[in-house]
């Protein structure tokens, strides 16, 4: 289930996100959105519901102090992750390898994916996505590059095509900026 999408345009991060509930064959739309802002982050998950709810409203990340932006969300920001989930038992830990979740985080302007290790991953064409419509998400962004389009409408329409091919994405649709 999911379809999340993030977009760096002009020094800022849009993030957009559908509104799929998955569980087996029966795919329903929730009131949650799956984009939210905590502090000065703007996130949008995939994995777990229960997870997107423990970094929404418990993550709590030190200001940043000097490092640069890439080492800051590597030494604070995944770190106070690591913790969070583990405090509120979401991280699974499998010969002892410890585990989260998937999910994109914008920073300064910056859009990094979080894989389940934690790595904080930022890709050089300026847009990402995750979920089960990732590779629909990600195709559709390349397609209208060059369309001239407000960051929010490429989004929102890679989310449409996304959620036509996808049978673990719906609308409505989500999006902020910050």
């Amino acid at each position: 289930m999911t379809c999340i999408i993030g977009l760096v345009s002009k020094g800022k991060v849009y993030m957009g996100g559908d509104s799929a509930g998955a569980a087996g064959w029966t795919v329903r739309a929730v009131r949650s959105p799956k984009v939210f802002k905590v502090g000065p982050f703007i996130i949008g998950y995939t994995t777990s519901f229960r997870m997107g709810e423990i970094l929404q409203y418990h993550l709590n990340v030190q200001p940043q102090d000097g490092e640069s932006d890439h080492e800051y969300m590597v030494r604070q920001f995944a770190e106070a992750v690591r913790a969070t989930l583990k405090d509120h038992g979401f991280a699974k830990v499998e010969n002892n390898v410890e585990e989260g979740g998937t999910f994109l985080v914008g920073y300064h302007g910056h859009l990094y994916s979080v894989d389940d290790d934690f790595q904080m991953t930022e890709h050089s064409d300026g847009y990402d996505a995750c979920g089960c419509g990732q590779e629909f998400a990600l195709g559709a962004m390349m397609a209208l590059e060059g369309l001239e389009l407000k960051p929010k409408e490429r989004i929102r329409r890679a989310l449409k095509i996304a959620a036509h091919f996808s049978g673990g994405v719906l609308p409505p649709f989500h999006i902020l900026s910050g």
